[in-house]
C-alpha cells in the first residue's frame, strides 16, 4: 500500500546536542543532518531522505528545536515603562509605580499591550509561554480576561498557560483572595505569590499551598528576591512541597538571595531544593536590573548561578520575566538573548555550558511546564523553529536569530536572514 504524502518535510535540519533530555527525543550531533516529516500536525518521521511533501522547508544545515519556551513572563504589565517613573530603580519603586499604572488598565489595553509582547516572543522563536496575571482590587480580573483571550486568539502561534498572583499581597485583601480564587475556580492551571511583598508571608504561603491543593494546580513563586541573606524563605517552601506531596509541581523564580549566601549554604540549599522537587528560574534581565541598586562599591551582581542546580539533576529555566516596564524597561521576547546574558554573568564560557544554557530555556524550561510532549520525535507536536546556528553553543554564543518557526506543522513566521551585497567586478 502506498504511503500518504507527508504534509510537511524540514530538510537538513541540524538537531539539538541535548535533546536526549526529553525521553524518546532524538538528539543530534554536529556532523549529522536529518528530515523531519510531519502530517496533521505531529512529527512522524524524522531521518535523511525523506519522501517529498505537500510542503518543504530547508533548514539549510541550521539549527532545529522544538519551540523556545519561556517559564516567566508578564504579559499583563509589559509595555507601561512611559507611564511610571523611573528614580529610584528598586524593586519597591517598581511595584508602587506599576500599582498607580494599574488602577487605569482597561481589558483592551492589557490585550493590546500583551498582544505586541506575544507577538514579539513568537518572532524570536518562542511557541509556549508561562505568563503571570495579576488581580487585585484595583485590576480586579481585566488582565485575567484579556490574557485568557489573548492565549486563545495566538493558539496558532504559541501555547499560554496563565498564572494568577497577588503581586502587592494577597493577606491583608479578602477582595484579592476572592478574585484568586475566582480565577482558579475558572480553570487558570497554575497559582502563583510574591512572599515577599505581603504583610504576612508565611500566611500567604499557608494560602497558596491551601488552593494548589483544592483546586489541584501548580504553584509559581516571585522568592527570596532581594539584595540582602536575611529572611529567605526557600527552606520553608521546600518543605512545604514535601509535606504536601507537590514534588515537581512547585517553581521559585528570582531567588537572588541565594546568590549571597556563602558557598556551603549555597550547596545545601540547591540539594534541599533539588530534593524536594522545587523548580529553579532567573530571570536575568530583571534580577540584574533592580539588584544591587543601595551598593556603591562592589555591586553583587544579584543574579543567582543555577549550577549548584543543574549539578544535582534540578530542573532550571532562564525566562524573560518582564519587557518595556518598571522592573525592566527593555526587552524583545528573545529567550536567546536571556540565555547569553545569563551565560556572561554567570562566567559561562564552555561549549558545553553555553549549550545547557540553550537547554534552560528549551528542554529543561518545558520540563518545567511538565510539557511531556515537548521534543522532537514521532508523536510529537510539530513545533519547530530554525535557530540560524550551527549548535546549541553557537547559538548562545552569537545570539543567533530565529529564520522561521512552524506550530502544528503551519507557519507562523519567516525572517529574511541577511546577505552581503558585494560589489560587482567590471570587466
Amino acid at each position: 500500500m502506498r504511503r500518504a504524502k507527508l504534509d510537511l518535510v524540514v530538510r537538513h535540519a541540524r538537531l539539538s546536542s541535548v535533546a536526549q533530555e526529553v525521553p524518546g527525543a532524538i538528539a543530534g550531533t554536529d556532523a549529522d543532518l536529518v528530515d523531519i516529516g510531519v502530517s496533521d500536525g505531529r512529527i512522524v518521521r524524522v531521518d535523511a531522505g525523506l519522501p517529498p511533501g505537500a510542503r518543504e522547508l530547508d533548514a539549510g544545515g541550521r539549527l532545529v528545536l522544538p519551540g523556545l519556551v519561556d517559564t516567566h513572563l508578564h504579559l499583563d504589565k509589559s509595555r507601561v515603562a512611559d507611564r511610571c517613573a523611573q528614580r529610584e530603580g528598586t524593586l519597591a519603586e517598581a511595584i508602587r509605580e506599576t500599582a498607580v499604572a494599574k488602577a487605569a488598565f482597561t481589558e483592551e489595553d492589557i490585550y493590546e499591550r500583551g498582544r505586541q509582547t506575544l507577538e514579539g516572543c513568537v518572532l524570536q522563536g518562542t511557541t509556549r509561554v508561562r505568563t503571570h496575571v495579576e488581580v487585585d482590587p484595583a485590576v480586579g480580573l481585566r488582565g485575567v480576561d484579556a490574557i485568557t483571550r489573548l492565549a486563545a486568539d495566538y493558539a496558532w502561534a504559541v501555547d499560554v498557560q496563565l498564572c494568577v498572583f497577588a503581586q502587592e499581597g494577597m493577606t491583608d485583601s479578602d477582595e484579592t483572595d476572592r478574585l484568586v480564587v475566582t480565577a482558579l475556580e475558572r480553570g487558570v492551571p497554575v497559582i502563583g505569590g510574591a512572599p515577599y511583598a505581603d504583610v504576612d508571608p508565611p500566611g500567604q504561603l499557608d494560602r497558596i499551598f491551601e488552593l494548589a491543593r483544592r483546586y489541584d494546580v501548580d504553584i509559581d513563586l516571585h522568592l527570596d528576591f532581594g539584595d540582602t541573606p536575611e529572611g529567605m524563605q526557600l527552606e520553608d517552601v521546600c518543605a512545604r512541597t514535601v509535606a504536601q506531596g507537590w514534588a515537581g509541581r512547585v517553581t521559585v523564580g528570582h531567588v537572588t538571595q541565594l546568590s549571597l549566601v556563602d558557598p556551603g549554604r549555597y550547596a545545601a540549599l540547591c540539594e534541599l531544593a533539588v530534593s524536594a522537587g522545587v523548580a529553579m528560574t532567573v530571570l536575568p534581565a530583571t534580577d540584574l536590573f533592580l539588584m544591587g541598586r543601595a551598593v556603591e562599591h562592589s555591586k553583587p551582581r544579584g543574579l543567582t548561578s543555577l549550577t549548584g542546580m543543574l549539578e544535582r539533576g534540578g530542573v532550571c529555566s532562564l525566562a524573560s520575566n518582564n519587557i518595556l516596564n518598571a522592573f525592566t524597561p527593555f526587552g524583545d521576547g528573545s529567550l536567546v538573548r536571556m540565555a547569553n546574558l545569563y551565560a556572561n554573568v554567570a562566567h559561562v564560557g564552555t561549549r558545553d555550558g553555553l549549550a545547557m544554557c540553550l537547554d534552560m530555556v528549551t528542554t529543561r524550561a518545558a520540563r518545567l511546564l511538565r510539557a511531556d510532549d515537548y521534543g522532537i520525535r514521532p508523536g510529537a507536536p510539530a513545533d519547530l523553529v530554525c535557530l540560524d546556528a550551527t549548535s546549541d553553543a553557537d547559538a548562545v554564543a552569537r545570539l543567533a536569530p530565529a529564520a522561521w518557526a512552524v506550530k502544528d506543522g503551519h507557519p507562523t513566521f519567516r525572517r529574511e536572514l541577511p546577505v552581503l551585497t558585494r560589489p560587482v567586478a567590471h570587466a
